[in-house]
């Protein structure tokens, strides 16, 4: 069994972390399809159950500026993502941004 220990960068935000499996996106299916020859794949069927398990995803609702989901939908292209993955993504890094600045 080969074993190839893959080193990734150390990534700024989440954004930067997108972009990088983007660009790297032919070269990771690679590693993949190397693992799977190799027989070092996990079963994820324990892990989706405990998903499932946990309950859907809030749904909410807000109301965005047009002009703001035209720039969100143009910018989401650029990285190969959903408009609405791209502003959750966004959402996800203002909170944490917040978190750390009220913790200090």
């Amino acid at each position: 069994m080969k074993e190839n220990k893959i080193q990734l960068p150390k990534f700024e935000s989440e954004s930067e972390e997108a972009q990088w499996w983007f660009d790297h996106r032919n070269e990771t299916a690679g590693w993949l399809d190397q693992a799977v020859a190799d027989g070092r794949t996990t079963n994820l069927t324990g892990i989706l159950q405990k998903r499932r398990e946990a309950g859907p995803t809030p749904t909410v609702s807000i109301r965005i500026d047009p002009a703001d989901v035209t720039r969100a939908r143009l910018l989401a292209e650029k990285r190969g993502l959903r408009y609405q993955t791209y502003l959750k993504m966004l959402l996800h890094e203002a909170l944490d941004r917040e978190d750390r600045r009220l913790a200090r």
